[in-house]
């Protein structure tokens, strides 16, 4: 029996959080930097509506998720992690990307228990029917409302998510710190 079931948000938590920044700037015609991403709503860094971001995502969706760099680091550390603990992919990216999504994490050997394409930001409902233990997340919304519903949160950190941290989240800096925390974690319940 495995010790933990981890739920893992895959954009901007396995991969670059500004993976469809130079596509956006071309679209656009804009020169915004990953500094200047301080928010998480894209349309409004980019001071372009809501309706004319979704049009450009629409447009270039599959080609962006399929081509985003994946950290290297997060691959080798979930390659780890899976040998003792359940590690579900819980992302709110549309149900059309369900298979684009698997045939990304196969093809850059990425392990996991389970996929869970949601289509939706709301990811409570999933990481309870997963008896989720702990949550990697990149968006500080998503991080307070799993927070509030009693979940564990490691916050990896972007330019979009520096804001003050809620109960039961911590903001993380790489995957090293997320091992640590996982095998801290795990020697504590063994300890018991």
């Amino acid at each position: 029996m495995k010790a933990l079931n981890i739920c893992i948000d895959i954009d901007g938590t396995i991969t670059d959080p500004y993976f469809w920044l130079d596509s956006a700037n071309k679209y656009f015609n804009k020169n915004i930097t990953s500094e200047e991403i301080t928010q998480y709503e894209v349309h409004k860094v980019l001071k372009v509506s809501r309706e004319d971001y979704t049009k450009f995502y629409n447009k270039n969706k599959f080609t962006l998720h399929n081509r985003e760099d994946i950290n290297k680091d997060a691959v080798d550390i979930i390659q780890e992690l899976i040998k003792s603990n359940n590690i579900y992919f819980v992302t709110a990216r549309e149900k059309s990307l369900e298979i684009l999504t698997r045939e990304y994490l196969n093809r850059n050997k990425v392990p996991y228990d389970g996929i869970y394409v949601l289509g939706t930001y709301h990811k409570v409902d999933t990481a309870k029917n997963l008896n989720c233990d702990l949550f990697i997340e990149d968006s500080f919304e998503n991080a307070v409302e799993l927070s509030k519903n009693g979940f564990k949160v490691l916050l990896v950190d972007t330019n979009y998510n520096r804001f003050p941290l809620k109960e039961n989240i911590k903001r993380v800096f790489n995957w090293s710190q997320i091992y640590n925390i996982v095998t801290r974690v795990l020697l504590q319940e063994k300890a018991v």
